[in-house]
């Protein structure tokens, strides 16, 4: 029987904080301890995960495992999605928020497996894995990365491998940029990651 795949965060986490001690020598805990005494402010977890590279040259998914165990031991908590969202779409990108809502409301009456995720820096939507992600690229434009297997032909597509785990990508910039078309590659995208 095959082991489950992690597709969510929190799963993901899970899954390398359970084989910490195996690829590390340390289990999740004992990394804790360690930040703390190093001195690094837990709650800078770029620092932490600077610190963890280049002073005992933890590979990439362990850093952020243990940055963001040592983050939430000093107190963090993650941000909900609609915090995400806000974020992203403050400020001088607030006239791009009408775009993103429309986008949202389209990718979760795909179906109801949908699920919203959050990020820093784009909004993730997963069926069985990440199939689109959402980023306020720039002032005027929003970002759409599309995961495909088989990508659809369209002129509004280039190959990509961001935002997100995506393949190609299309850039909006108004709300009436979300065409017919568009919400054709979105459905594309949902069908093809199932």
């Amino acid at each position: 029987m095959r082991p489950k795949r992690p597709n969510s965060p929190n799963d993901m986490m899970q899954a390398v904080s359970a084989s910490m001690q195996e690829r590390t020598g340390k289990t999740l805990e004992e990394w804790v301890a360690l930040v703390q005494a190093s001195g690094l402010d837990a709650l800078d977890q770029n620092a932490v995960r600077r610190w963890l590279k280049s002073t005992h040259g933890v590979l990439q998914n362990s850093q952020w495992a243990i940055a963001d165990a040592a983050a939430r031991a000093a107190g963090w908590t993650a941000p909900t999605v609609d915090e995400y969202v806000a974020q992203q779409y403050d400020g001088a990108k607030a006239a791009l928020r009408p775009v993103y809502d429309r986008l949202q409301a389209l990718l979760t009456a795909l179906g109801p497996d949908v699920v919203v995720e959050g990020r820093a820096t784009y909004i993730p939507f997963v069926r069985a894995r990440q199939f689109v992600a959402v980023a306020a690229a720039t002032r005027t434009r929003v970002d759409v990365g599309l995961r495909y297997t088989k990508a659809p032909r369209s002129t509004l597509l280039v190959e990509s491998a961001a935002p997100g785990q995506a393949t190609h990508k299309l850039s909006l910039q108004t709300v009436s940029d979300i065409t017919t078309e568009v919400e054709q590659l979105l459905r594309a995208a949902y069908e093809q990651n199932g």
